[in-house]
């Protein structure tokens, strides 16, 4: 007996240095050091417990044995060792239960740990229980295995319930640190009200469609004592539930708050980006999106620190793939990307320009640096460098525009093939078969690139006014069009756009919209020449590719005005002017759009000749 004091008054010294050791050495500012200290206590902690563990059990000693598992668990969870820990812990309700003499008969850990609790209610080991029960608790959370805490949502509001009264002891031994008594290197307190904030985020994350009652939920969070970062996750939620409730506005006061309590919280921007886009709030979504770049660029912005003197890192328990996704935030260059394009369609040109120019450069250093993985989520070059071009035609800057386009035909001329076979869209249909085989998509896609490139030229020297080269460049783009050819002869290659049939693809849609352009861009070209016969030609073929055309359509009255074909020309601008402008659209890559970039007709100059015409 006088042999099993010493050791248990041994141990117990032992396994107050280590853990004072672990807590004294929890501001180790150095990642890496303080990475190999925890696995360096880790070790320490579970040979402390072998040799406690290496006698028979007794009740005297399970009050220090307790201790070391606890601490022992914590530091496992601290290196994501969750296996470790959960098996440890198991072992350890069935050895507990195995000192009080009962035997559940199931290794089953909920029925191990409410038998376990029973058996020791009302002893000096009940809190002890307690402490082990909460990091069970942490690594069902941190193993995203929900229904198990569902489960034991009683014995969890018991925990939450005596969280004051029965952790008063333990806090008080930890403080004055006696000599035999066991130490924890985490007040169990603390740990309890992390577990409760993590678990109300993840439940929220899981919930977020189920309404009113996951925002009282995570309301109530939201107010209780927990890191910043984790308070403005609980409003973070709290947006997203009220967009999935269709509350936009109260969506975008949520994030509002998330932002004021943690700045860092760069998701909650994003998401609001995202409101405003669906609002149609576009220059709100530019400034968000700017913002949103400009906080990217700022070192750890994206890894708030929320574990700065913890042991325990909250980011440990928010590993559910809802709460992943809804924190996800695209990377600077995308979210730059994003700008430029949103500029560009809702005619920031200026702005969209300097930030194509930005994307391209820091492109160029990423690639000088062999770095590719940020930039995944991004366009492939050439439709970036397509993209830039035409901001910039838009710009009236041709000479940068025609560099870039010239970066793109350089890389793509040499890879198209001699023609593109398509399957006839309703064979494919009705027979059931998937897409456009991969060598037959990726054939058209340099194409579509390449034929875009000389389409942006052709607008180039129609800004300059050197007719011949545009019409030289059109006829290039037209030509590198008709090679694209369906198996089935006979066949007419008129594709509606995506948004009417998604089914038929986007790039299909690109082809049609790049045929359509070139070919009124030829026939404005000649017109300007005075070849008025091939400029009818063209724009009359001009309006069957691409009927929503407006230059075309003017530009097609305008030439039978100079046949001497006044009445139809009159009822050609009639037409055109009964149908709007249509304004830059998302849906399709901005270089395949009409840009109104080449000479432009008149409307007052158009109505005066028509009631020159006087009366039809």
């Amino acid at each position: 007996m006088i042999q099993s004091a010493s050791l248990l008054e041994s141990w117990t010294q032992e396994n107050n240095q280590l853990a004072s050791g672990c807590k004294d050495g929890q501001n180790e500012p150095n990642r890496e050091h303080n990475l190999f200290r925890q696995r360096r206590w880790s070790s320490d902690f579970h040979k402390l417990l072998r040799k406690i563990q290496g006698i028979p059990p007794h009740l005297d000693r399970a009050q220090l044995e307790l201790s070391v598992v606890y601490n022992t668990c914590v530091c496992f969870t601290a290196q994501s060792q969750f296996d470790e820990a959960e098996l440890l812990l198991t072992q350890t309700a069935q050895r507990l239960l195995q000192i009080a003499g009962d035997d559940p008969g199931t290794s089953d850990p909920s029925v191990l740990w409410r038998t376990a609790l029973k058996s020791v209610t009302g002893t000096a080991l009940h809190r002890r229980v307690l402490s082990l029960l909460c990091l069970q608790w942490g690594v069902w959370l941190a193993k995203s295995r929900l229904t198990a805490v569902q489960d034991f949502q009683e014995e969890m509001s018991l925990l939450e319930a005596q969280s004051g009264a029965v952790w008063n002891d333990c806090r008080a031994e930890t403080k004055e640190k006696i000599s035999n008594i066991p130490i924890l290197v985490l007040d169990p307190r603390r740990l309890v009200d992390l577990l409760k904030i993590c678990t109300a985020i993840v439940q929220g994350a899981e919930r977020l469609t189920e309404g009113w009652s996951v925002l009282s939920a995570l309301q109530a969070a939201s107010a209780s004592p927990a890191p910043r970062a984790l308070i403005a996750y609980t409003h973070l939620l709290s947006g997203s539930c009220l967009a999935h409730m269709n509350r936009p506005q109260m969506a975008l006061q949520c994030y509002r708050k998330a932002l004021e309590t943690d700045p860092r919280c760069v998701c909650a921007l994003y998401q609001s980006a995202l409101i405003y886009s669906r609002l149609e709030n576009s220059q709100a979504e530019i400034q968000a999106l700017r913002i949103l770049h400009s906080m990217l660029l700022l070192p750890s912005t994206t890894e708030p620190a929320m574990a700065a003197g913890r042991l325990l890192s909250p980011s440990l328990f928010l590993c559910s793939q809802s709460l992943s996704s809804l924190l996800s935030v695209p990377s600077a260059l995308s979210v730059l990307h994003s700008l430029a394009l949103k500029c560009v369609i809702h005619s920031r040109v200026s702005e969209g320009v300097e930030c194509y120019l930005d994307l391209l450069a820091a492109l160029q250093s990423e690639d000088q640096h062999g770095v590719h993985a940020v930039v995944s989520t991004l366009p492939k070059l050439p439709r970036l460098y397509l993209e830039a071009g035409a901001a910039l035609l838009m710009a009236r800057r041709p000479a940068d525009c025609m560099a870039l386009c010239d970066e793109v035909i350089g890389s793509t001329l040499d890879l198209l093939p001699e023609k593109v076979l398509l399957e006839d869209p309703v064979a494919r249909r009705v027979a059931g078969s998937g897409e456009v085989t991969e060598e037959a998509e990726n054939g058209l896609v340099r194409l579509l690139w390449t034929a875009a490139a000389y389409l942006l030229q052709g607008h180039c020297y129609s800004q300059l006014k050197d007719w011949k080269q545009a019409v030289t460049h059109y006829t290039r783009c037209i030509n590198l069009l008709v090679k694209v050819h369906y198996k089935d002869t006979g066949f007419s290659l008129q594709i509606p756009c995506a948004d009417k049939d998604p089914e038929q693809g986007v790039d299909l849609c690109v082809l049609q919209r790049l045929k359509g352009l070139s070919l009124a861009g030829r026939g404005i070209s000649f017109a300007q020449i005075d070849r008025l016969r091939e400029a009818l030609r063209d724009l009359q073929l001009s309006r069957q590719a691409h009927p929503e055309g407006v230059s075309a359509r003017r530009w097609y009255g305008e030439v039978l005005w100079r046949l001497d074909r006044k009445q139809e020309a009159a009822a050609c601008w009639e037409q055109t002017w009964s149908n709007p402008i249509p304004s830059l659209s998302e849906a399709l890559p901005v270089y395949a759009q009409e840009l109104q970039s080449g000479p432009l007709l008149d409307s007052a100059e158009l109505h005066q000749k028509l009631q020159e015409l006087g009366p039809t």
